[in-house]
């Protein structure tokens, strides 16, 4: 079949020549496609490694079949957290419920499946390190799309041409910020900032997550197995977003520090471990909403184009089944345009229905107000005697179709 688009684009001799920027988990599971596809494909990590650890992530709906059809569930099955239990605390510490995880996040017990953001990475690299090329420790300082192709110059001052290049960089993408603009146009604030880091477990928990909550704050403690290690979480509503704080991390910890003065149960020593953690991450909940996800030669995906917030679960999950999408798009369409065109056709309303669950309920776990707090404790309540197991029906509305490269 003859090419129908530009002459570089792709030919029946040449591999058309991808660059994806980032090695987390849309970036190497697209890599992994675009590989199958017959594709060269290049990724490149600012990083120096992969990074491991990671707060736990979950795998669900259309994302689960994405991870089969990549012969990764089974070890995936293996690593997944198995948590037994999730307690609900008043702001005095007493409890309001102690119900199932899936029961609160809208999954299904045995089918869905949650692991650490580094070992899916972990995963997701080993299956494609020996067919894709890596570069860590670089990053993409400018795109020039005037010529055939994309000529690209890395920060290391090294400068490759490349059929396509692809965003997978984050909710925080340079690649979307030096092809559309900056991050404020596309950036749906929800209204919350939150701190993550690991602590020691001096509480004797296992496989289980304790939330506590007062209005417009919140605080837990997940143990993702019988370890020594505690993933902490500490959140809080803040009507506009601390814009000065997250470009300074001494500011991000005062903030946090100021917002939980006083607050009860185990909070204050959360507060103490979070001056003193290593690998604080701190950022604001919010989304990327977009009304393009490519121009010319360059495309995005995962949280670069559509972040869903943590406050849906579904930021992973989005992220695999995009990828997948994607390199579909661009297997079955020689030429780009109408290849890019093909993944944000079939892959829009599935983005939107999750986005849209910030909306329906999603963000009723942390309640702002003493009226919400009591009605969402309400809720948890009625859960304890009529638990529900039923999958909310955005996680599985897209229908992947059979990966079949163009011959």
């Amino acid at each position: 079949m003859k090419p129908t688009g530009p002459s570089r684009d792709v030919s029946t001799t040449a591999k058309r020549t991808v660059l994806i920027s980032g090695a987390s988990i849309s970036g190497p599971a697209l890599a992994y496609w675009l590989h199958r596809s017959g594709c060269a494909v290049t990724v490149v990590e600012k990083a120096g490694a992969l990074r491991d650890g990671g707060y736990p992530i979950d795998i669900r709906g259309a994302a689960i079949e994405v991870v089969r059809r990549m012969g990764i569930l089974p070890q995936l099955r293996d690593a997944h957290i198995d948590s037994r239990r999730c307690t609900f605390l008043n702001a005095d510490g007493s409890e309001v419920a102690s119900v199932s995880p899936s029961a609160v996040a809208g999954g299904v017990g045995g089918q869905d499946l949650e692991v650490r953001r580094g070992d899916l990475a972990a995963v997701l690299y080993g299956k494609v390190r020996d067919d894709v090329e890596f570069l860590f420790n670089d990053s993409i300082d400018t795109l020039d799309q005037s010529g055939q192709g994309v000529d690209v110059t890395f920060h290391s001052g090294q400068r490759r041409t490349f059929d396509l290049v692809v965003g997978a960089d984050g909710m925080h993408s340079q690649t979307r910020e030096s092809l559309f603009g900056p991050e404020e146009q596309f950036h749906r604030y929800l209204g919350y900032c939150f701190a993550i880091f690991t602590m020691p477990n001096t509480f004797g928990l296992s496989h289980e997550l304790v939330l506590w909550n007062a209005p417009g704050k919140a605080a837990a403690l997940y143990a993702v197995g019988d370890n020594d290690e505690l993933h902490a979480f500490l959140n809080f509503h803040q009507p506009e977003p601390p814009f000065d704080a997250l470009r300074n991390p001494d500011a991000q910890r005062d903030l946090v520090a100021a917002v939980f003065a006083g607050a009860g149960w185990e909070v204050p020593g959360m507060v103490g471990a979070m001056r003193d953690a290593d690998d604080l991450f701190f950022d604001t909940a919010g989304q990327i909403r977009m009304p393009h996800w490519s121009s010319g030669r360059v495309a995005l995906v995962g949280d670069a184009a559509y972040a869903p917030s943590f406050l849906t679960g579904q930021g992973s999950s989005l992220a695999l089944a995009g990828a997948y999408m994607l390199a579909g798009a661009l297997a079955t369409n020689r030429d780009h345009t109408a290849a890019f065109a093909a993944y944000e056709r079939d892959v829009r309303e599935f983005v939107a229905m999750n986005q849209a669950l910030v909306d329906n309920g999603a963000a009723t776990l942390f309640p702002t107000t003493a009226r919400a707090l009591e009605q969402r404790n309400a809720m948890l309540r009625g859960l304890v005697t009529m638990p529900s197991a039923t999958a909310r029906p955005a996680h599985s509305a897209l229908t992947l179709p059979a990966f079949a490269p163009m011959p």
